[in-house]
């Protein structure tokens, strides 16, 4: 188990991807917007955000921090994409919700409103990451090049 605080920003860095972990926090609800309806997501403070980011630069490390804050602290929504949707191969950060999200290189980027199926960069296929109390564990992770940031804008 990896240590995670409220006021912290989890990063796992690859070679292609990047990934973003943040706690919930307190209780909240989350909108998720497809094309026909908007469904109410209730989490718990252990339950995380992930942010799968393409690439490993500066600015996809900045845009992972906010796209998680204008979810976590401006209460954003979560968009789903149709998907044959044009822009689903320009998406740069995919975000999901929950207590345990599965990483996919095999999914379209922003088109599944299953909270618990991420896409990601191909060496995360088949990674799971599980939030638990105090902290967040990882399941068939081979990397190891983690930083903990500071979660403020």
């Amino acid at each position: 188990m990896i240590q995670l605080k409220n006021d912290e920003m989890l990063l796992v860095r690859g070679k292609e991807g990047t990934l973003g972990i943040i706690k919930i926090g307190e209780n909240k609800q989350f909108f998720l917007e497809t094309e026909t309806e908007e469904i109410v997501l209730a989490l718990e403070p252990d339950d995380l955000l992930v942010a799968s980011g393409f690439g490993v630069d500066k600015t996809i490390v900045n845009g992972l921090k906010c796209v998680l804050y204008m979810i976590r602290e401006v209460g954003s929504p979560f968009i789903v994409l149709p998907k044959k949707h044009p822009a689903s191969k320009r998406l740069k950060i995919v975000v999901s919700a929950g207590d345990r999200t599965h990483l996919s290189c095999t999914i379209k980027p922003g088109t599944h409103p299953e909270q618990d199926v991420l896409c990601a960069a191909g060496e995360f296929e088949g990674v799971e990451i599980t939030g638990v109390k105090g902290g967040v564990e990882f399941k068939d992770l081979k990397i190891n090049n983690f930083e903990k940031i500071p979660f403020e804008i």
